[in-house]
């Protein structure tokens, strides 16, 4: 590994809560596919399966940014580990009510609860902003964690899916629920690199992070964005599908993932003297671009290269844009403020891959890739629309570095 990430682990903690955001984070690439391959063997029903997946998508949605918010104003010890415990509680029930053929209804109520999962990457990511908050190795972090957070995108679903497969059909979603459940209790129980909270009565008035002007344009930059991505899973299996290689779908899209790890390992070694917002503009105008080759594409091996090259924009804007969630939330709300993030992404993969499967149905695969293709340009003129916003002064920021100051070290991160 590179001598500036090998000195990120310098800091006494930083190797225990980043091996336990690991774990925890697993689940994330792994719950989804895997309730999905789960019901679809024990029941035959793929729409039942899409439906359940989709239920725990749009939970999470609404239910992380709560539990963050909480997590900013008590810790993440005293809320994460109740949240937990309904996730694993709602997950148990999820696997015996499928087992035993229970009802639909407790599925839908079971998936839901699921949704109370915390967002694990943006714990962590609050982490390392204690320890390295206003200095470029601040910056790196931000790169591993979404190197992380692709190594985890490659490997859940293979892992997940090959389980519920192999071994018994449960097997997928009980791994995720054990990766969970390790990882979040190993996490809490590091109380040294704990962020500390930041009381309601201390900080105004407790109102939500997505009261900035700046991080309402990056939350619905990402909900086109999260259209990306879920179109390409579905419109990708089906073209796979339809070139009678349904099972390298998996391979083509672990290529996509790893295009994005290779740009975050490489945009992490690098320092940055300009402001961040060109860049995460830039960013968001290359996604948009990498899927224009997508609608040409005539068989798997060109598709497989296609999708390796447009996954090269993806971590660099994702690094960005943490940068800039710090430049335009409080401290005392960093937590809640990535986790709208995440929470863009999952309702923006809920549609992306609905108006795909859609249009699969309609005109065919090859059609599909116009629905990534389309949500690009949206978030691109979001972006530009956005984009005074973002360059503007983010007032009540909060903290104890004087803001100038501070606004400098970030461009130099």
């Amino acid at each position: 590994m590179p001598s500036p990430y090998l000195a990120l682990f310098a800091a006494p903690g930083s190797k225990g809560f980043s091996a336990a955001g690991f774990l925890g984070r697993m689940p994330l690439s792994m719950m989804g596919i895997g309730v999905v391959t789960m019901v679809s063997q024990l029941t035959g029903r793929y729409g039942l399966a899409g439906a359940l997946s989709a239920t725990m998508a749009l939970a999470a949605a609404v239910a992380g940014p709560q539990v963050s918010r909480l997590v900013d104003q008590h810790g993440q010890r005293r809320v994460l580990r109740p949240a937990t415990l309904i996730a694993l509680v709602s997950a148990a029930g999820l696997l015996f009510a499928a087992h035993y053929r229970w009802p639909d209804w407790t599925l839908y109520v079971f998936s839901a609860g699921i949704g109370c999962v915390p967002s694990i990457g943006a714990m962590i990511r609050a982490r390392w902003a204690a320890l390295y908050g206003g200095t470029p190795q601040l910056h790196t972090a931000y790169s591993f964690e979404s190197v992380i957070d692709e190594v985890c995108f490659i490997f859940g679903p293979i892992i997940s899916i090959g389980l519920s497969t192999a071994w018994f059909p449960e097997a997928g979603p009980l791994l995720a629920a054990c990766f969970l459940a390790v990882g979040v209790f190993w996490l809490t129980a590091q109380r040294a690199t704990e962020p500390a909270p930041h009381p309601r009565a201390k900080h105004g008035d407790g109102g939500s992070a997505l009261r900035s002007a700046g991080l309402q344009v990056l939350v619905a930059t990402f909900v086109a964005t999260g259209a990306i991505f879920g179109a390409v899973d579905v419109v990708t299996v089906a073209f796979a599908d339809e070139q009678g290689h349904k099972g390298a779908a998996s391979i083509v899209l672990a290529l996509y993932a790893a295009g994005s790890c290779a740009a975050g390992l490489v945009f992490g070694l690098l320092r940055f003297k300009g402001a961040p917002e060109p860049r995460w503009l830039l960013g968001i105008c290359a996604m948009a671009v990498s899927m224009i080759p997508l609608l040409l594409v005539g068989n798997l091996p060109f598709l497989a290269v296609a999708l390796f090259l447009a996954g090269l924009a993806i971590a660099p804007t994702m690094i960005t844009t943490m940068s800039l969630i710090e430049q335009h939330v409080p401290r005392a709300q960093l937590t809640e403020g990535m986790t709208w993030i995440s929470t863009g992404l999952a309702v923006g993969v809920a549609l992306g891959s609905s108006a795909a499967g859609w249009v699969i149905d309609a005109a065919g695969a090859r059609a599909g890739y116009g629905v990534p293709a389309v949500s690009g340009a949206v978030a691109v003129v979001v972006g530009f629309l956005g984009y005074r916003r973002l360059k503007g002064p983010a007032p009540g920021r909060g903290g104890t570095v004087e803001q100038h100051s501070e606004r400098q070290e970030r461009h130099v991160a």
